[in-house]
């Protein structure tokens, strides 16, 4: 789970204006913060079939609005990738 520190870290991290809490940056860098944390918890219980199908979906989540970012904003999507170190 992510604290509201940490979300809120990130989102003043990845905002791109003042009023800014939902671009795709933001939602890309929280997926990835919970998907992090899932993975840690898979290290450990690996028969937690019921939270790695949320997983897969937070990873599809965050693959579309990676494809997103890509197709309208090719530079913000080379900056986010670098930023957060995804593989790509």
């Amino acid at each position: 789970m992510i604290t509201k520190d940490r979300k809120n870290e990130l989102i003043g991290a990845f905002r791109r204006g003042k009023a800014d809490t939902g671009s795709a940056e933001i939602q890309i860098a929280l997926l990835s913060s919970r998907i992090t944390h899932l993975t840690d918890h898979f290290k450990k219980h690996t028969k937690d079939f019921a939270s790695r199908r949320g997983l897969l979906m937070m990873v599809s989540r965050r693959r579309r609005l990676l494809d997103y970012l890509k197709r309208t904003a090719p530079q913000r999507y080379l900056d986010i990738i670098k930023r957060l170190e995804i593989r790509k």
